[in-house]
């Protein structure tokens, strides 16, 4: 049949590991293109030939999205891979439609032609949408496992916004590190809230090379997945959450109905904020689909440092990026903690939207209470800075995980809000941690 000439579509995360384990030393594809969504800036690049393997010594453009069917023609493209998440079931059909009208197969890569196999116990915590609190899960069973004297290491899904090759392997253990690669928000939001509890996070490009780099120092690996994708590597426990601020979603996003269906445990968190309906639906929707699983209850205890700053005030709340771009929420733990704690008035950013943000917020329209930490480049964090400038508010509620006036300049008064899982009832992660210590970690 010769060799397949193969596009893979993607959004610089699962496509590039497809690519490394599955194509990349394969004479019988040859991949000559990548292209790229999602995240902006991420397009008009090369993955490198110091990442691609012998069979690629000049790299592998990658181009925009919208260039799918002029690549499939030009190119001579026999198959169009895609390997990107957090995108609606309707949405992957529309591509795949895309992709036949002009003369490509569609084609899906399974978890078994992706997963890497660990010499540790792999736990893996991933979720059916952006921004179910992926975080705080990770962080209490690394809590649990450090009670127990296990050192965890945390893998990351990857971010590599920035130079692929100089992100091959990233190994983060304080924030000065985070500062020396050169780490956008969004990257910075998912390591540090792990660095601060003094547990070490790798993350890049070659996840082959990470994993073993990962092993020589943990005694069990916790995979930290990014937006609703299935992990990289072979888990020997597999945790995924759900969100009932969105029922239903569970059932109608790629690929987080995979993971709903592979889970042993499924964790229902924010309960104490979630309609009573959506809780139902998301219960019974778990009961007709993954039967099976342990499934734990738990809410997304938020705190806030200085809540007489909100009190009685028009604030400005600022966001997680992508739990409200495309994790598709309109609010997050910001909105929450600043109704809780008696705002007068959660202030419309979108009139003082400057720079990219114009953008951001015309793609995500559903964006009305919050401003959502964008920085995928300094370009963007002075867009960010100069966004908050513009708005006359008392106070500022910042829900991102870092410490953003560390990074922009601020002058205004801010409250800090955090949040951390609690389990209601039994069963709990306690008990699944211990059980799964006994059956899997070799003292």
């Amino acid at each position: 049949m010769g060799t397949e000439r193969i596009l893979i579509m993607g959004a610089a995360g699962r496509d590039f590991h497809t690519f490394n384990v599955y194509f990349r030393d394969n004479p019988d594809y040859k991949v000559v293109a990548f292209t790229a969504a999602q995240i902006p800036g991420i397009e008009n690049r090369c993955y490198p030939a110091s990442l691609s393997g012998k069979l690629y010594p000049q790299g592998i453009p990658i181009y925009p999205e919208d260039r799918l069917e002029c690549l499939i023609r030009d190119q001579g493209v026999n198959q169009v891979v895609f390997a990107y998440s957090d995108v609606s079931h309707a949405t992957v059909m529309h591509l795949a439609s895309r992709a036949l009208a002009a003369g490509a197969d569609f084609r899906l890569l399974g978890p078994a032609h992706s997963f890497l196999n660990s010499t540790r116990p792999v736990i893996s915590v991933c979720a059916v949408r952006t921004g179910c609190g992926k975080g705080s899960v990770v962080r209490r069973i690394a809590a649990l496992l450090r009670e127990r004297q296990l050192r965890p290491v945390v893998v990351r899904h990857p971010m590599p916004y920035g130079d692929l090759a100089g992100q091959a392997v990233q190994r983060f253990a304080t924030i000065e590190d985070c500062d020396r690669q050169h780490c956008t928000i969004e990257e910075r939001e998912e390591y540090e809230q792990h660095i601060q509890q003094g547990v070490v996070v790798y993350a890049g490009v070659d996840y082959e090379r990470i994993l073993r780099s990962a092993e020589q120092e943990a005694d069990v690996i916790l995979w930290d997945g990014g937006n609703n994708d299935w992990p990289f590597f072979r888990p020997d426990l597999e945790i995924v959450l759900l969100d009932p601020h969105r029922a239903g979603h569970e059932l109608l996003y790629h690929p987080g109905e995979t993971n709903l269906r592979r889970a042993q445990i499924l964790v229902v968190n924010k309960l104490d904020s979630a309609p009573v309906e959506g809780v139902r639906q998301v219960m019974k929707n778990i009961a007709e689909i993954n039967p099976a699983a342990t499934v734990i209850q738990a809410r997304s205890a938020v705190s806030v440092d200085h809540p007489e700053l909100i009190r009685g005030k028009r604030v400005l709340v600022i966001e997680d990026g992508p739990t409200l771009t495309h994790g598709e929420m309109g609010y997050g733990s910001g909105v929450i903690a600043a109704r809780q704690n008696g705002a007068s008035e959660l202030l419309d950013p979108r009139p003082f939207a400057q720079g990219s943000l114009v953008e951001t917020f015309r793609r995500h329209p559903w964006v009305t209470q919050a401003l959502p930490a964008m920085g995928y480049s300094p370009a963007q964090l002075d867009d960010l800075a100069a966004t908050i400038a513009a708005v006359s508010c008392d106070a500022l509620v910042l829900a991102t995980p870092i410490d953003l006036p560390r990074l922009i300049p601020i002058d205004r008064p801010c409250a800090r809000v955090r949040y951390e899982l609690e389990e209601i009832g039994r069963p709990d992660l306690a008990k699944a941690i211990e059980v799964f210590v006994r059956q899997r970690v070799k003292r």
